[in-house]
């Protein structure tokens, strides 16, 4: 896969640049663990199953420092998928990058064991479609809805002998996008 071996190399060199800051490394760092995991799929043990960054937080981190760890995370998906590469080379598509600049994302913990992601600044001809006089969300915005659930769940776990350590929610316009 050409477009994950550029987002690593990407990632890497930040981490390893020296003017990096120290935040900014470490928002880095969980990116390319979380992407190198999702490339590797590894099986869960036993029933449960935990994100890829949920060992970056802790067992014992609250939801506050989660959705700091989140929001840190999707402010570094905006910088270093934005860059559009050199002449020749094939683009690298990624939803968070992609999207338009107008677009405003926010993490919030409203009331016990939730995250909610709001995407605020949608333009409507990106968003949303419609067909037939029925306004539907887009291919676009499904997909960044997605990748922002991906973020938030890095860092959750499930099972049968364990409740999940928060319910993620990505929101636009009022709407409950992903649950």
């Amino acid at each position: 896969m050409p477009s994950n071996a550029k987002r690593i190399s990407r990632l890497r060199s930040l981490i390893e640049h020296p003017r990096t800051g120290e935040s900014e490394r470490a928002a880095a760092q969980r990116m390319l663990e979380r992407l190198l995991e999702k490339m590797g799929q590894t099986e869960p043990v036993g029933d449960r199953s935990y994100g890829s960054r949920y060992h970056q937080v802790g067992k014992h981190a609250t939801l506050d420092s989660v959705a700091d760890m989140v929001r840190a995370d999707i402010a570094l998906a905006r910088v270093v998928f934005a860059n559009a590469g050199h002449p020749g080379e094939v683009a690298v598509s990624h939803p968070i990058a992609d999207a338009p600049d107008s677009i405003t994302y926010s993490v919030e913990t409203p009331y016990f064991g939730t995250i909610v992601v709001s995407i605020d600044g949608i333009p409507d001809d990106w968003g949303w479609v419609s067909e037939d006089g029925i306004e539907t969300v887009s291919p676009a915005l499904r997909a960044l809805a997605d990748e922002l659930t991906d973020i938030m769940n890095a860092y959750n776990h499930d099972g049968s002998d364990i409740d999940k350590r928060f319910f993620g929610k990505v929101r636009a316009r009022g709407e409950t996008l992903v649950f």
